[in-house]
């Protein structure tokens, strides 16, 4: 149980968690998020889930947990994950916000190391990395692989040894409540609205910290057609958040469109001088992208996925960042006008 003060008043629950879940349709994620979360080892904690205007009735799934979880379910008109979060969290009777997204699945001490970690690490806001669950399907674990390898992102969504200040993002997300009202949550973004908090965050002088013992299973897409949709979004959103946040603008968030735009240097560069130095790096680079994944993951079929998925990652968001950059910086749109579904309008 948690830890408690007591008042003349009345008794404070210290490090007490409300678990908000945002969700749009995906039915069977939420019975399996909301499985994962029925067999902890510390069942002290609240649920509240937002239904963002979904098409189908989700009610019914959140029923069959009603005797075994502390379960409130709201619905509501669609407006996107951040400023359902937000919805969610006025309703929160705890002190820490922990924001899981609908497609992930948690280990049995997911609430019990939480708690541990936010007695021994002061901090306002925390984050956990994302992994592969042994039951995904070979392309989830793939995808996996990329969105959290040493040679897409850096690894700093698996790994806390590879950031110097983490970022929380919303898949796995805590943030003190009084954090969380003082810089008035998550804004209008639609995408990258979880670095979008994150930064925020930091300018107001709140920090975070990395807990490498509450990673969760991220599901994903299911599909390579629906990761590189998704995937370019973030990188369209990246430029919007540079121009909000330039103070965490890093030379490296470009790195995707510059392997972009050398693959095709390197093909120009082969049919019109017959010399292939820019493939001849890509080459290598597959090679190294590989062998990672076929060490990471002990699995030949994974291994060949992970290039292929890879590559979808780097084009894609390297597209959707040079894309939004040059909307942004050379035709001088605004964010809004230039990505109106990357925003809530009412």
């Amino acid at each position: 149980m948690s830890d408690t003060t007591f008042t003349n008043q009345h008794i404070i629950t210290l490090n007490s968690i409300s678990i908000i879940i945002a969700i749009y349709n995906r039915k069977d994620e939420l019975f399996e998020l909301l499985n994962s979360l029925s067999h902890q080892t510390d069942k002290d904690f609240e649920i509240i889930i937002v239904d963002d205007g979904s098409k189908i009735d989700l009610r019914p799934t959140t029923t069959l947990f009603k005797e075994s979880l502390n379960i409130e379910f709201f619905r509501k008109d669609n407006s996107g994950p951040g400023l359902s979060r937000n919805y969610g969290a006025r309703r929160a009777k705890n002190d820490w916000l922990v924001f899981v997204d609908s497609d992930v699945i948690v280990e049995k001490n997911y609430i019990e190391n939480i708690k541990k970690n936010i007695t021994e690490i002061p901090c306002d806001a925390f984050g956990g990395a994302d992994k592969a669950h042994k039951g995904f399907n070979l392309m989830q674990k793939a995808i996996s692989y990329s969105m959290t390898s040493v040679f897409t992102t850096g690894g700093i969504r698996g790994n806390k040894k590879a950031v110097t200040k983490f970022q929380p993002r919303s898949f796995n997300m805590g943030v003190k409540k009084s954090a969380f009202e003082t810089v008035g949550g998550f804004s209008e973004m639609r995408i990258g609205e979880d670095p979008d908090l994150s930064m925020t965050l930091w300018e107001n002088g709140f920090t975070t910290a990395f807990f490498d013992n509450i990673g969760v299973y991220h599901k994903r897409r299911v599909d390579f057609g629906k990761f590189s949709k998704q995937v370019y979004q973030f990188g369209c959103a990246r430029p919007i958040l540079n121009q909000r946040h330039p103070k965490y603008v890093k030379i490296s968030f470009a790195f995707p469109s510059v392997f972009l735009i050398g693959y095709i240097l390197g093909f120009i560069e082969y049919f019109l001088f017959q010399k292939g130095l820019f493939l001849t790096m890509y080459g290598l680079y597959t090679v190294l992208v590989f062998f990672h994944a076929l060490y990471k993951t002990k699995n030949i079929s994974i291994a060949s996925f992970a290039v292929i998925s890879t590559y979808i990652q780097m084009f894609s968001y390297g597209y959707g960042f040079l894309k939004s950059w040059i909307l942004l910086n050379i035709f001088r749109q605004k964010p809004e006008d230039a990505f109106p579904s990357h925003f809530h309008r009412n």
